[in-house]
């Protein structure tokens, strides 16, 4: 790794951090809302990092600086507790608790757009011909650190938030499901989904169909969100 890598690495870790803490303090928030008052009884309804640092303290330091270092780049987890007989009972609660924490994560998205296009238009920010994940602006001196934050920021919260969304186990767009599913069939899908096996299997699946769907789909948000001008051109 070089040293232009490591001088990025705390911004890629309190990008990550915030946008992981947003993700898990929103599951929290609304099952809150909707009466499992679990993880907010563990502290975590709260941007505060240390609870869910505290509750999950390999997926949110360790593997993502080692994935860092050895890769370039951050993976890891989190997580909210919340009551399984609560979810039995209130199925479309528990799916809207499922979909908060993606949705967090497009608001973080949206946010970096609107910064972005801020420091453009002030002269602060400046637009890019060629564009990548870290670098989707660029700036000078103190700038250019802000707008490397911002495109991570942008661009890991899209990941986060398209990975989430899959619908399989564990994940959250497999609780999502419940939304749309009759509340009899969404019981035997529940206890089918928590089996090991399966949410091994949805994992991979996920891993595995990840870059074929983000690339596209960065490419458009980049297009829409930062540069709306250069689409058709």
């Amino acid at each position: 790794m070089d040293m232009n890598s490591l001088a990025m690495l705390p911004l890629w870790y309190v990008a990550f951090l915030f946008s992981l803490t947003c993700h898990e303090a929103a599951h929290a928030l609304v099952a809150k809302w909707g009466g499992d008052l679990t993880a907010y009884q563990a502290g975590q309804v709260t941007l505060n990092p240390l609870p869910h640092i505290r509750r999950e303290t390999w997926g949110t330091v360790l593997v993502p600086l080692v994935s860092y270092l050895i890769g370039g780049s951050m993976i890891g987890w989190g997580s909210a507790p919340y009551d399984p007989y609560w979810e039995q009972r209130y199925p479309k609660r528990a799916a809207l608790m499922a979909l908060a924490g993606p949705c967090a994560n497009i608001i973080l998205i949206v946010v970096a757009a609107v910064l972005m296009h801020a420091g453009m238009r002030t002269g602060y920010f400046q637009g890019m011909s060629y564009v990548q994940f870290s670098a989707i602006i660029e700036g000078k001196d103190v700038a250019g650190d802000v707008a490397t934050f911002l495109s991570i920021l942008f661009s890991l919260n899209l990941l986060l938030a398209l990975f989430n969304l899959f619908p399989v186990p564990p994940l959250d767009g497999n609780t999502a499901i419940g939304l749309i599913l009759p509340d009899s069939v969404n019981d035997k899908f529940r206890e089918f989904s928590r089996q090991p096996m399966f949410q091994m299997f949805g994992v991979l699946l996920a891993w595995l169909l990840m870059d074929r769907v983000f690339q596209p789909a960065w490419g458009i948000a980049v297009r829409l969100l930062i540069y709306p001008g250069s689409i058709g051109g």
